[in-house]
């Protein structure tokens, strides 16, 4: 805030006309910044979030843009939010609806061989690049919800783990579910870092 560093999770009182810089992240690719009292635009079915596949709710925050802020309810706490802890690049797994559509043992696939993280990632989903996994059954499935960390595999095989914009409704077969926890540290994995997928007991 106006040249200097502030404490990471920390409430800040910022006076008027101060300039707050928020820089790259220095891990992960996200960062959050929250204010008292809220951005205060209209709710779209109670929410005032953009959904970026539908384009339902308020429009995405652009460039020049004047952003209203609600009334604080009070003195803001510090954030209860831990640490980034080291990660192996592990997600665990558990096996997702459709695996019949697929030959052989698709989850022991999936499980066998590391995938590369590709540009092609947004809130919606992060697309993989390493071993295809090989449909059995090439005919085609009906469009069914979409649960968050869902392992859908396109026509080429590459999987995708669709996170927090994820679509409603999808028409690719889903093999896997990712762990809540993992899902998380799916949304701050950058361009051609490497995962593997591991099967969760229980």
């Amino acid at each position: 805030m106006d040249g200097r560093a502030v404490a990471w999770a920390e409430p800040v009182t910022v006076t008027a006309g101060a300039m707050v810089e928020v820089g790259p992240a220095r891990s992960g690719v996200r960062s959050y910044l929250a204010v008292a009292g809220g951005i205060d635009v209209t709710p779209v079915l109670g929410s005032r979030s953009t959904d970026t596949l539908a384009w339902l709710g308020p429009g995405p925050v652009r460039v020049g843009a004047v952003l209203p802020l609600g009334r604080p309810m009070g003195r803001p706490g510090a954030v209860d939010a831990p640490r980034p802890t080291a990660w192996a690049g592990e997600l665990r797994v558990q096996p997702g609806p459709r695996t019949d559509f697929f030959a052989g043992d698709v989850l022991a696939e999936l499980c066998a061989a590391p995938y590369v993280v590709t540009a092609d990632a947004d809130r919606i989903g992060v697309r993989l690049r390493g071993a295809a996994l090989v449909r059995g059954r090439t005919s085609e499935l009906a469009s069914e919800g979409m649960v968050l960390g869902a392992v859908q595999v396109p026509p080429d095989g590459q999987p995708v783990v669709l996170l927090a914009d994820h679509p409603v409704t999808g028409g690719y077969p889903v093999v896997a579910v990712v762990h809540p926890v993992d899902v998380a540290r799916c949304g701050q994995l950058r361009p051609g870092e490497q995962v593997r997928f591991t099967r969760r007991a229980g």
